[in-house]
Protein backbone atom coordinates (compact mmCIF):
# COMPACT_ATOMS: atom_id res chain seq x y z
CA UNK A 1 0.00 0.00 0.00
CA UNK A 2 1.83 3.10 -0.90
CA UNK A 3 0.88 6.47 -2.29
CA UNK A 4 0.04 7.57 -6.25
CA UNK A 5 2.51 8.66 -8.18
CA UNK A 6 1.70 11.52 -10.29
CA UNK A 7 3.29 11.89 -13.87
CA UNK A 8 5.74 14.69 -12.34
CA UNK A 9 6.33 11.67 -9.37
CA UNK A 10 4.71 14.21 -7.38
CA UNK A 11 2.41 12.26 -4.57
CA UNK A 12 -1.32 12.53 -5.09
CA UNK A 13 -3.97 11.47 -2.83
CA UNK A 14 -4.10 8.33 -0.53
CA UNK A 15 -4.14 4.86 -2.04
CA UNK A 16 -5.93 4.01 0.93
CA UNK A 17 -8.57 6.70 0.45
CA UNK A 18 -8.88 4.97 -3.09
CA UNK A 19 -9.57 1.81 -1.56
CA UNK A 20 -11.84 3.35 0.58
CA UNK A 21 -13.57 5.06 -1.63
CA UNK A 22 -17.07 3.98 -2.71
CA UNK A 23 -16.91 1.53 -5.72
CA UNK A 24 -20.97 2.16 -6.16
CA UNK A 25 -21.39 3.28 -10.34
CA UNK A 26 -17.53 2.75 -11.06
CA UNK A 27 -18.62 0.57 -13.71
CA UNK A 28 -21.54 2.36 -14.55
CA UNK A 29 -19.27 5.18 -15.25
CA UNK A 30 -16.81 2.54 -17.42
CA UNK A 31 -18.74 2.07 -20.92
CA UNK A 32 -20.93 4.76 -22.04
CA UNK A 33 -19.41 4.36 -25.96
CA UNK A 34 -19.43 1.15 -26.37
CA UNK A 35 -22.75 -0.02 -28.09
CA UNK A 36 -24.21 -3.22 -27.43
CA UNK A 37 -24.29 -5.25 -30.40
CA UNK A 38 -26.95 -6.17 -33.08
CA UNK A 39 -26.28 -9.60 -32.92
CA UNK A 40 -24.52 -11.86 -30.66
CA UNK A 41 -21.91 -14.22 -31.75
CA UNK A 42 -20.02 -16.55 -28.87
CA UNK A 43 -20.00 -19.62 -29.48
CA UNK A 44 -22.25 -21.55 -26.95
CA UNK A 45 -25.36 -18.65 -27.18
CA UNK A 46 -26.21 -15.13 -27.21
CA UNK A 47 -24.40 -13.52 -24.46
CA UNK A 48 -25.75 -9.74 -22.91
CA UNK A 49 -23.51 -7.27 -21.42
CA UNK A 50 -26.08 -7.13 -18.99
CA UNK A 51 -26.23 -10.61 -17.24
CA UNK A 52 -22.28 -11.58 -18.41
CA UNK A 53 -20.00 -12.59 -16.30
CA UNK A 54 -16.70 -10.55 -16.36
CA UNK A 55 -14.37 -12.99 -13.60
CA UNK A 56 -11.17 -14.09 -15.70
CA UNK A 57 -11.56 -17.71 -16.61
CA UNK A 58 -8.16 -19.06 -16.25
CA UNK A 59 -6.36 -15.66 -14.20
CA UNK A 60 -6.23 -14.80 -10.72
CA UNK A 61 -9.05 -13.12 -9.66
CA UNK A 62 -10.41 -11.55 -6.11
CA UNK A 63 -13.28 -13.70 -4.96
CA UNK A 64 -14.59 -10.55 -3.44
CA UNK A 65 -14.65 -6.37 -2.89
CA UNK A 66 -11.01 -5.63 -3.40
CA UNK A 67 -7.00 -6.36 -4.90
CA UNK A 68 -4.02 -4.72 -5.21
CA UNK A 69 -0.62 -5.21 -4.55
CA UNK A 70 0.21 -9.06 -4.88
CA UNK A 71 2.98 -10.05 -2.13
CA UNK A 72 5.72 -12.44 -3.39
CA UNK A 73 5.06 -16.22 -2.68
CA UNK A 74 6.44 -18.13 -0.39
CA UNK A 75 7.25 -22.33 -1.04
CA UNK A 76 5.83 -23.93 2.58
CA UNK A 77 5.07 -27.67 2.56
CA UNK A 78 4.85 -28.06 -1.27
CA UNK A 79 2.60 -25.31 -1.63
CA UNK A 80 2.70 -21.78 -2.65
CA UNK A 81 1.51 -19.66 -0.42
CA UNK A 82 0.52 -16.21 -2.24
CA UNK A 83 -1.10 -13.52 -0.10
CA UNK A 84 -1.77 -10.31 -1.59
CA UNK A 85 -3.42 -6.56 -0.49
CA UNK A 86 -7.49 -7.30 0.55
CA UNK A 87 -10.32 -5.21 1.35
CA UNK A 88 -13.07 -6.61 2.45
CA UNK A 89 -14.61 -3.45 3.05
CA UNK A 90 -14.14 -1.75 0.15
CA UNK A 91 -17.89 -0.96 -1.06
CA UNK A 92 -18.92 0.66 2.64
CA UNK A 93 -15.64 2.42 3.21
CA UNK A 94 -15.79 4.76 6.18
CA UNK A 95 -13.25 3.92 9.37
CA UNK A 96 -13.02 0.38 8.13
CA UNK A 97 -10.88 1.22 4.78
CA UNK A 98 -7.44 -0.46 4.60
CA UNK A 99 -5.74 -3.43 3.36
CA UNK A 100 -5.38 -6.36 5.04
CA UNK A 101 -3.41 -9.65 3.64
CA UNK A 102 -5.45 -12.73 2.41
CA UNK A 103 -4.10 -15.69 1.65
CA UNK A 104 -4.13 -17.94 -1.42
CA UNK A 105 -2.55 -21.59 -2.30
CA UNK A 106 -1.50 -23.39 -4.80
CA UNK A 107 0.76 -25.85 -6.11
CA UNK A 108 0.63 -25.24 -9.85
CA UNK A 109 0.51 -21.49 -10.02
CA UNK A 110 -2.76 -21.62 -12.09
CA UNK A 111 -5.42 -23.06 -9.70
CA UNK A 112 -5.41 -21.28 -6.79
CA UNK A 113 -7.44 -22.18 -3.29
CA UNK A 114 -8.50 -19.57 -1.16
CA UNK A 115 -7.61 -19.31 2.29
CA UNK A 116 -9.13 -16.16 3.74
CA UNK A 117 -7.33 -13.48 5.70
CA UNK A 118 -3.89 -14.70 7.19
CA UNK A 119 -2.79 -10.68 8.39
CA UNK A 120 -5.82 -8.97 9.53
CA UNK A 121 -5.84 -5.29 9.73
CA UNK A 122 -7.30 -2.88 12.82
CA UNK A 123 -6.19 -5.63 15.38
CA UNK A 124 -3.45 -2.84 16.14
CA UNK A 125 -3.54 1.03 16.97
CA UNK A 126 -1.29 1.13 13.60
CA UNK A 127 -4.53 0.59 11.50
CA UNK A 128 -4.45 -1.40 8.37
CA UNK A 129 -1.41 -3.21 6.64
CA UNK A 130 0.18 -2.99 3.46
CA UNK A 131 2.55 -4.03 1.30
CA UNK A 132 6.05 -5.82 2.48
CA UNK A 133 7.15 -9.50 2.34
CA UNK A 134 7.27 -12.45 4.25
CA UNK A 135 10.19 -14.99 4.66
CA UNK A 136 10.42 -18.28 5.91
CA UNK A 137 12.71 -18.41 9.11
CA UNK A 138 14.44 -22.06 8.94
CA UNK A 139 16.96 -21.13 11.47
CA UNK A 140 14.90 -19.77 13.97
CA UNK A 141 16.71 -16.07 13.51
CA UNK A 142 13.95 -13.98 14.77
CA UNK A 143 13.44 -16.59 17.79
CA UNK A 144 9.51 -17.50 16.85
CA UNK A 145 10.67 -21.26 16.40
CA UNK A 146 12.54 -22.97 13.61
CA UNK A 147 10.34 -22.29 10.43
CA UNK A 148 8.30 -19.74 11.53
CA UNK A 149 6.60 -17.58 8.90
CA UNK A 150 7.83 -13.77 9.70
CA UNK A 151 6.18 -10.88 7.66
CA UNK A 152 7.48 -7.57 7.51
CA UNK A 153 5.11 -4.81 6.22
CA UNK A 154 4.50 -1.07 5.97
CA UNK A 155 2.15 0.48 8.46
CA UNK A 156 1.04 4.21 8.67
CA UNK A 157 -1.14 4.20 12.15
CA UNK A 158 -1.57 8.71 10.73
CA UNK A 159 -2.09 7.49 6.96
CA UNK A 160 0.62 9.73 6.43
CA UNK A 161 3.59 9.37 4.12
CA UNK A 162 6.35 10.91 6.63
CA UNK A 163 4.70 8.12 9.19
CA UNK A 164 5.30 5.04 7.24
CA UNK A 165 6.95 2.31 8.95
CA UNK A 166 8.23 -0.97 9.34
CA UNK A 167 6.14 -3.39 11.45
CA UNK A 168 6.91 -7.68 12.05
CA UNK A 169 4.20 -9.95 11.79
CA UNK A 170 4.68 -13.81 12.81
CA UNK A 171 3.52 -17.24 12.18
CA UNK A 172 3.69 -20.52 14.14
CA UNK A 173 1.18 -22.47 11.52
CA UNK A 174 2.66 -22.40 8.68
CA UNK A 175 1.73 -18.87 7.29
CA UNK A 176 -2.13 -19.63 7.75
CA UNK A 177 -2.58 -16.68 10.69
CA UNK A 178 -0.24 -13.89 12.23
CA UNK A 179 0.07 -11.88 15.29
CA UNK A 180 1.78 -8.90 15.58
CA UNK A 181 4.91 -8.58 17.45
CA UNK A 182 3.87 -5.73 19.38
CA UNK A 183 2.89 -2.52 18.46
CA UNK A 184 5.88 -0.82 17.87
CA UNK A 185 7.81 -0.88 14.59
CA UNK A 186 11.21 -2.83 14.01
CA UNK A 187 11.99 0.02 11.66
CA UNK A 188 10.79 3.30 12.40
CA UNK A 189 10.35 6.48 9.73
CA UNK A 190 13.91 8.44 10.38
CA UNK A 191 11.60 11.74 9.36
CA UNK A 192 11.45 10.80 5.52
CA UNK A 193 8.56 11.29 2.96
CA UNK A 194 7.77 8.05 1.37
CA UNK A 195 9.01 4.97 3.37
CA UNK A 196 7.63 1.79 2.53
CA UNK A 197 7.74 -1.39 0.65
CA UNK A 198 10.07 -4.00 2.38
CA UNK A 199 11.42 -6.57 0.49
CA UNK A 200 13.50 -9.03 2.99
CA UNK A 201 15.79 -11.46 1.68
CA UNK A 202 18.52 -13.92 3.48
CA UNK A 203 22.02 -13.29 2.32
CA UNK A 204 23.75 -16.37 3.29
CA UNK A 205 26.73 -15.77 1.80
CA UNK A 206 27.25 -13.14 5.06
CA UNK A 207 24.61 -14.71 7.64
CA UNK A 208 22.39 -11.94 7.66
CA UNK A 209 18.94 -10.63 6.50
CA UNK A 210 19.05 -8.01 4.15
CA UNK A 211 16.18 -5.41 3.55
CA UNK A 212 15.59 -3.22 0.38
CA UNK A 213 12.77 -0.41 0.79
CA UNK A 214 11.56 2.02 -1.16
CA UNK A 215 11.89 5.62 0.13
CA UNK A 216 11.05 8.56 -2.51
CA UNK A 217 13.79 8.13 -5.03
CA UNK A 218 15.80 5.66 -3.47
CA UNK A 219 15.88 2.35 -2.73
CA UNK A 220 17.60 1.61 0.77
CA UNK A 221 18.92 -1.20 1.90
CA UNK A 222 19.45 -2.79 5.81
CA UNK A 223 20.77 -5.47 7.43
CA UNK A 224 19.24 -7.79 10.18
CA UNK A 225 20.24 -10.76 12.06
CA UNK A 226 16.88 -11.54 13.20
CA UNK A 227 14.64 -9.98 11.75
CA UNK A 228 13.82 -7.33 14.73
CA UNK A 229 16.75 -4.87 14.28
CA UNK A 230 17.71 -3.41 11.41
CA UNK A 231 20.82 -1.13 10.23
CA UNK A 232 21.17 1.00 7.31
CA UNK A 233 23.60 0.18 5.32
CA UNK A 234 23.27 2.15 1.76
CA UNK A 235 20.91 3.03 -0.87
CA UNK A 236 20.65 3.07 -4.80
CA UNK A 237 19.36 6.35 -6.21
CA UNK A 238 17.08 7.02 -9.39
CA UNK A 239 15.11 9.96 -10.55
CA UNK A 240 12.77 10.54 -13.69
CA UNK A 241 10.65 7.55 -13.28
CA UNK A 242 8.70 8.49 -10.37
CA UNK A 243 7.74 7.47 -6.67
CA UNK A 244 10.06 4.29 -6.52
CA UNK A 245 7.70 1.48 -5.09
CA UNK A 246 7.66 -2.08 -4.41
CA UNK A 247 11.11 -2.63 -4.85
CA UNK A 248 12.60 -6.51 -5.57
CA UNK A 249 15.92 -7.53 -4.95
CA UNK A 250 17.01 -11.38 -6.42
CA UNK A 251 20.29 -13.38 -8.26
CA UNK A 252 19.66 -15.41 -10.90
CA UNK A 253 21.53 -17.69 -12.59
CA UNK A 254 22.14 -16.58 -16.92
CA UNK A 255 21.63 -19.37 -19.21
CA UNK A 256 25.67 -18.70 -20.53
CA UNK A 257 25.86 -19.38 -16.52
CA UNK A 258 26.91 -16.17 -15.41
CA UNK A 259 25.04 -14.66 -12.15
CA UNK A 260 23.68 -11.66 -11.84
CA UNK A 261 22.01 -9.04 -9.44
CA UNK A 262 18.67 -8.07 -10.75
CA UNK A 263 17.20 -4.73 -8.62
CA UNK A 264 13.48 -4.49 -9.48
CA UNK A 265 10.71 -1.32 -8.62
CA UNK A 266 7.58 -0.11 -10.06
CA UNK A 267 7.66 2.74 -11.10
CA UNK A 268 5.56 5.58 -13.07
CA UNK A 269 8.01 6.28 -16.31
CA UNK A 270 4.93 8.25 -18.20
CA UNK A 271 6.16 11.53 -17.93
CA UNK A 272 9.35 10.33 -19.45
CA UNK A 273 7.18 8.31 -22.14
CA UNK A 274 8.62 5.15 -20.20
CA UNK A 275 5.79 2.09 -18.91
CA UNK A 276 4.49 2.55 -15.64
CA UNK A 277 5.17 -1.10 -14.44
CA UNK A 278 8.25 -3.17 -13.76
CA UNK A 279 11.17 -1.44 -13.93
CA UNK A 280 14.61 -3.04 -13.69
CA UNK A 281 18.32 -3.20 -13.65
CA UNK A 282 20.66 -6.33 -13.84
CA UNK A 283 24.27 -5.61 -12.13
CA UNK A 284 26.44 -6.48 -8.96
CA UNK A 285 25.53 -6.35 -5.16
CA UNK A 286 28.04 -6.60 -2.57
CA UNK A 287 25.09 -7.49 0.60
CA UNK A 288 25.95 -3.37 0.90
CA UNK A 289 25.95 -1.41 -2.45
CA UNK A 290 24.29 -2.06 -5.96
CA UNK A 291 25.56 -1.07 -8.99
CA UNK A 292 24.29 -1.61 -12.45
CA UNK A 293 25.21 -2.70 -15.41
CA UNK A 294 23.99 0.31 -17.09
CA UNK A 295 22.06 3.43 -15.49
CA UNK A 296 19.10 3.30 -16.92
CA UNK A 297 16.36 0.70 -16.07
CA UNK A 298 14.68 -1.74 -18.57
CA UNK A 299 11.30 -2.51 -18.25
CA UNK A 300 9.64 -6.21 -17.69
CA UNK A 301 6.36 -5.18 -19.02
CA UNK A 302 5.78 -2.14 -21.66
CA UNK A 303 1.44 -2.57 -21.35
CA UNK A 304 -0.14 -0.25 -18.88
CA UNK A 305 -1.38 -2.78 -16.37
CA UNK A 306 1.20 -5.18 -14.62
CA UNK A 307 1.40 -3.20 -11.36
CA UNK A 308 3.01 -3.79 -8.34
CA UNK A 309 4.67 -6.71 -9.87
CA UNK A 310 6.72 -9.75 -7.48
CA UNK A 311 9.23 -12.33 -8.47
CA UNK A 312 9.82 -15.60 -6.43
CA UNK A 313 11.50 -18.69 -6.33
CA UNK A 314 10.69 -21.22 -8.78
CA UNK A 315 10.95 -25.08 -6.65
CA UNK A 316 10.08 -28.19 -7.82
CA UNK A 317 7.77 -30.68 -6.24
CA UNK A 318 10.29 -31.73 -4.01
CA UNK A 319 11.37 -27.75 -3.02
CA UNK A 320 14.80 -28.01 -5.03
CA UNK A 321 15.40 -24.33 -6.03
CA UNK A 322 16.29 -23.63 -9.81
CA UNK A 323 18.30 -20.94 -9.97
CA UNK A 324 18.09 -20.16 -13.89
CA UNK A 325 14.18 -19.54 -13.35
CA UNK A 326 12.26 -17.04 -11.79
CA UNK A 327 8.34 -16.43 -11.26
CA UNK A 328 6.85 -13.25 -11.38
CA UNK A 329 3.36 -12.35 -11.14
CA UNK A 330 2.11 -8.52 -11.69
CA UNK A 331 -1.28 -6.71 -10.29
CA UNK A 332 -3.63 -5.79 -13.66
CA UNK A 333 -4.48 -2.41 -13.19
CA UNK A 334 -3.15 1.41 -12.70
CA UNK A 335 -3.84 3.50 -9.94
CA UNK A 336 -4.77 6.31 -12.53
CA UNK A 337 -8.02 4.40 -12.99
CA UNK A 338 -8.00 1.81 -10.13
CA UNK A 339 -11.79 2.08 -9.55
CA UNK A 340 -12.87 1.94 -12.97
CA UNK A 341 -14.20 -1.52 -13.89
CA UNK A 342 -17.10 -3.56 -15.04
CA UNK A 343 -16.73 -6.92 -12.55
CA UNK A 344 -17.53 -4.78 -9.54
CA UNK A 345 -21.38 -4.56 -10.35
CA UNK A 346 -21.27 -7.40 -12.26
CA UNK A 347 -19.70 -9.68 -10.25
CA UNK A 348 -18.84 -8.13 -6.83
CA UNK A 349 -15.13 -7.89 -7.15
CA UNK A 350 -12.48 -5.67 -8.34
CA UNK A 351 -9.03 -6.80 -8.31
CA UNK A 352 -7.06 -9.35 -11.32
CA UNK A 353 -3.97 -10.74 -11.74
CA UNK A 354 -1.85 -11.28 -14.27
CA UNK A 355 -0.97 -14.83 -15.33
CA UNK A 356 2.53 -16.40 -13.35
CA UNK A 357 5.46 -15.69 -16.15
CA UNK A 358 8.69 -17.73 -16.01
CA UNK A 359 11.56 -15.08 -15.83
CA UNK A 360 15.11 -16.21 -17.41
CA UNK A 361 18.46 -13.94 -17.71
CA UNK A 362 19.65 -13.69 -21.47
CA UNK A 363 22.12 -11.90 -23.45
CA UNK A 364 21.51 -9.82 -26.21
CA UNK A 365 23.64 -9.78 -29.22
CA UNK A 366 25.53 -6.56 -28.21
CA UNK A 367 25.98 -7.66 -24.44
CA UNK A 368 23.09 -6.36 -23.09
CA UNK A 369 21.48 -8.82 -20.35
CA UNK A 370 18.01 -8.79 -20.15
CA UNK A 371 14.84 -10.98 -18.27
CA UNK A 372 12.90 -12.62 -20.71
CA UNK A 373 9.18 -13.75 -19.93
CA UNK A 374 6.86 -16.72 -20.17
CA UNK A 375 3.79 -17.34 -19.15
CA UNK A 376 4.03 -20.53 -16.30
CA UNK A 377 4.64 -23.68 -17.97
CA UNK A 378 1.63 -25.62 -16.07
CA UNK A 379 -0.64 -23.85 -18.21
CA UNK A 380 -0.29 -26.77 -20.74
CA UNK A 381 -1.55 -28.88 -17.94
CA UNK A 382 -4.69 -26.97 -18.08
CA UNK A 383 -5.77 -26.70 -22.24
CA UNK A 384 -9.12 -28.19 -22.46
CA UNK A 385 -9.33 -27.05 -26.32
CA UNK A 386 -7.20 -26.78 -29.17
CA UNK A 387 -7.70 -25.74 -32.48
CA UNK A 388 -4.80 -25.65 -34.87
CA UNK A 389 -5.72 -23.35 -37.78
CA UNK A 390 -2.11 -23.73 -39.94
CA UNK A 391 -0.48 -21.22 -41.53
CA UNK A 392 -2.85 -18.42 -43.21
CA UNK A 393 -1.86 -15.79 -45.64
CA UNK A 394 -3.46 -12.59 -45.00
CA UNK A 395 -3.16 -9.98 -47.65
CA UNK A 396 -5.23 -6.81 -45.91
CA UNK A 397 -7.65 -8.48 -43.59
CA UNK A 398 -8.86 -11.55 -42.98
CA UNK A 399 -11.97 -12.73 -40.11
CA UNK A 400 -11.60 -16.35 -38.44
CA UNK A 401 -14.05 -18.78 -37.93
CA UNK A 402 -13.22 -18.79 -34.57
CA UNK A 403 -15.22 -17.27 -31.38
CA UNK A 404 -14.25 -16.65 -27.94
CA UNK A 405 -13.60 -14.86 -24.34
CA UNK A 406 -10.80 -16.55 -23.29
CA UNK A 407 -7.77 -18.29 -25.04
CA UNK A 408 -4.33 -18.42 -25.54
CA UNK A 409 -3.38 -17.43 -29.69
CA UNK A 410 0.16 -18.21 -30.87
CA UNK A 411 1.39 -17.54 -34.38
CA UNK A 412 4.46 -16.60 -36.08
CA UNK A 413 4.06 -13.67 -38.78
CA UNK A 414 6.34 -13.22 -41.73
CA UNK A 415 6.95 -11.09 -44.43
CA UNK A 416 8.75 -10.22 -47.53
CA UNK A 417 7.58 -6.25 -47.27
CA UNK A 418 4.89 -4.42 -45.19
CA UNK A 419 4.21 -1.98 -43.06
CA UNK A 420 2.25 -3.61 -40.36
CA UNK A 421 0.38 -6.85 -39.63
CA UNK A 422 -1.28 -7.87 -36.30
CA UNK A 423 -4.57 -9.25 -34.94
CA UNK A 424 -7.72 -8.26 -34.35
CA UNK A 425 -9.02 -9.85 -30.90
CA UNK A 426 -12.66 -9.52 -29.02
CA UNK A 427 -13.74 -7.83 -32.29
CA UNK A 428 -17.62 -6.93 -32.95
CA UNK A 429 -19.38 -8.35 -34.90
CA UNK A 430 -19.70 -5.74 -37.49
CA UNK A 431 -16.16 -5.13 -36.84
CA UNK A 432 -16.52 -1.20 -35.01
CA UNK A 433 -14.87 -2.87 -31.64
CA UNK A 434 -11.34 -4.53 -31.27
CA UNK A 435 -7.88 -4.91 -28.92
CA UNK A 436 -4.96 -4.40 -31.93
CA UNK A 437 -2.01 -6.72 -31.14
CA UNK A 438 0.77 -6.25 -33.72
CA UNK A 439 3.84 -4.64 -34.99
CA UNK A 440 4.01 -1.45 -37.22
CA UNK A 441 7.45 -0.29 -38.44
CA UNK A 442 9.94 -0.38 -35.78
CA UNK A 443 7.60 -1.68 -32.61
CA UNK A 444 5.47 -3.90 -31.48
CA UNK A 445 2.09 -2.39 -29.87
CA UNK A 446 -1.65 -3.06 -28.30
CA UNK A 447 -3.83 -0.68 -28.75
CA UNK A 448 -6.98 -1.26 -26.77
CA UNK A 449 -8.69 2.55 -28.01
CA UNK A 450 -11.21 0.72 -30.06
CA UNK A 451 -12.65 -1.40 -27.61
CA UNK A 452 -14.27 -0.60 -24.14
CA UNK A 453 -11.43 0.00 -21.34
CA UNK A 454 -10.54 1.69 -17.85
CA UNK A 455 -8.60 5.47 -19.50
CA UNK A 456 -11.35 7.82 -20.38
CA UNK A 457 -8.61 10.14 -20.92
CA UNK A 458 -7.71 8.60 -23.92
CA UNK A 459 -3.83 9.06 -23.19
CA UNK A 460 -3.35 5.76 -22.52
CA UNK A 461 -4.43 3.62 -25.17
CA UNK A 462 -1.59 1.80 -27.17
CA UNK A 463 1.37 0.65 -25.94
CA UNK A 464 4.92 0.12 -27.56
CA UNK A 465 7.67 -2.21 -27.42
CA UNK A 466 10.98 -1.70 -30.25
CA UNK A 467 10.84 -3.84 -32.94
CA UNK A 468 13.74 -4.79 -35.28
CA UNK A 469 11.57 -4.46 -39.15
CA UNK A 470 14.73 -5.90 -40.36
CA UNK A 471 13.56 -9.26 -39.13
CA UNK A 472 10.46 -10.03 -41.76
CA UNK A 473 8.87 -12.17 -39.07
CA UNK A 474 8.13 -11.90 -35.50
CA UNK A 475 6.23 -14.43 -33.03
CA UNK A 476 3.74 -13.69 -31.16
CA UNK A 477 1.93 -15.33 -27.93
CA UNK A 478 -0.66 -13.69 -26.98
CA UNK A 479 -3.29 -14.25 -23.58
CA UNK A 480 -6.69 -13.42 -24.23
CA UNK A 481 -9.25 -13.57 -21.22
CA UNK A 482 -12.46 -11.63 -20.58
CA UNK A 483 -11.01 -8.53 -19.12
CA UNK A 484 -7.06 -8.43 -20.03
CA UNK A 485 -5.09 -9.38 -22.79
CA UNK A 486 -1.21 -10.43 -22.59
CA UNK A 487 0.87 -10.11 -25.19
CA UNK A 488 4.89 -12.10 -25.64
CA UNK A 489 6.60 -10.80 -28.50
CA UNK A 490 9.25 -13.29 -29.98
CA UNK A 491 11.50 -14.13 -27.12
CA UNK A 492 9.75 -12.28 -24.44
CA UNK A 493 12.17 -9.80 -23.53
CA UNK A 494 9.00 -7.59 -24.56
CA UNK A 495 5.48 -7.72 -23.21
CA UNK A 496 2.61 -6.37 -22.94
CA UNK A 497 -0.19 -6.28 -20.44
CA UNK A 498 -3.46 -4.22 -20.90
CA UNK A 499 -6.68 -3.84 -19.10
CA UNK A 500 -9.56 -3.97 -21.33
CA UNK A 501 -13.41 -4.52 -20.81
CA UNK A 502 -15.04 -5.81 -24.36
CA UNK A 503 -18.31 -6.24 -25.00
CA UNK A 504 -19.28 -9.91 -23.56
CA UNK A 505 -20.54 -10.42 -27.04
CA UNK A 506 -17.23 -9.51 -28.71
CA UNK A 507 -15.89 -12.55 -29.19
CA UNK A 508 -13.95 -12.57 -33.28
CA UNK A 509 -10.64 -12.84 -34.37
CA UNK A 510 -9.64 -10.61 -37.36
CA UNK A 511 -6.04 -10.96 -39.00
CA UNK A 512 -4.24 -7.69 -40.82
CA UNK A 513 -1.80 -6.63 -42.93
CA UNK A 514 -0.89 -3.06 -43.66
CA UNK A 515 0.70 -2.36 -47.68
CA UNK A 516 2.07 -6.15 -48.08
CA UNK A 517 1.03 -9.42 -47.66
CA UNK A 518 2.22 -11.77 -44.80
CA UNK A 519 1.96 -15.70 -43.75
CA UNK A 520 0.69 -16.38 -40.21
CA UNK A 521 2.29 -19.42 -39.74
CA UNK A 522 1.58 -22.34 -37.10
CA UNK A 523 -1.40 -20.31 -35.55
CA UNK A 524 -3.02 -22.55 -32.86
CA UNK A 525 -5.80 -21.37 -30.78
CA UNK A 526 -5.75 -22.86 -26.80
CA UNK A 527 -8.49 -23.06 -24.33
CA UNK A 528 -7.94 -23.65 -20.98
CA UNK A 529 -9.97 -25.22 -18.15
CA UNK A 530 -9.08 -24.66 -14.29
Amino acid sequence: MRRISGRSGSSGISRRSLVAASAAGAAGALLPGVARPAAAAPRGGAVSAASASYRAEYHFTVPDQWKNDPQRPIWIDGEYHYYYLYNPDYTTGGTTAGTAWRLATSTDLVSFTDRGIAVPKDTTPNGDVWSGSAVVDTENTAGFGAGAVVVLVTMSPDDNAYTQAQYLYYSTDGGRTFTPHGTDPVLPNPGVRDFRDPKVIRDEERGRWVMALAENNKVGFYHSPDLRSWTYAGGFIKDGIGVLECPDLFRITGEDGVRRWVLGVSANGKASGLPNTYAYWTGAFDGTTFTPDAPDPQWLDHGWDWYAAVTFDKRDRHGTLDPRTRYAIGWLNNWDYANTTPTLDHDGFNGTDSVVREITLKRAPDGTRYLASRPVRALDAHVSRTVRLGDLRVDGHRVLGYTGTAYELTTEITWDRLTGAGLQLRRSTDGGRHVDAGIYGDYAFVNRGPTGNPDSSGRWQESRSPFDPAARTVRLRILVDRTSVEMFVDDGRYTHSTEVFPDPADTGIALFTLDGGAVFKNTVIREFAL
